[in-house]
């Protein structure tokens, strides 16, 4: 049994070098995938917030951009201030950023 043990031993030894290298690489492989996934997850949260918004009064239809610098929201009922003050708000609450990072323009008809 030791003898075994010690012929495993000398086998990992004279292979772990390019076994190191393909875990890395396997690792190095998943990386994409999970950016992506993580892509798709602040585009569904776009929508979802913009849906949420389109669906308050006064705001109408609404359009979101969210990046990690602030959040964009471009609606046709932007020129109400009660309705931008509820806007900001809403997005406040969902995202943390403050009303300084908060744009909100008016849509285009």
């Amino acid at each position: 049994m030791s003898e075994d043990l010690a012929g495993l031993r000398a086998a990992l030894g004279k292979w772990k070098y390019p076994i190191l290298i393909l875990l890395v690489g396997l690792m190095l492989m998943l990386l994409p995938a999970t950016e992506k996934k993580q892509e798709r997850g602040a585009e569904s949260e776009q929508e979802a917030l913009a849906q949420l918004l389109s669906r308050t009064q006064g705001v109408g239809e609404a359009c979101v951009l969210i990046s990690d610098s602030g959040v964009v929201v471009a609606c046709s009922g932007a020129s109400n201030a009660a309705v931008r003050l509820d806007i900001i708000r809403a997005v406040g609450s969902y995202t943390g950023f403050g009303s300084d990072k908060i744009t909100i323009l008016k849509l285009c008809n």
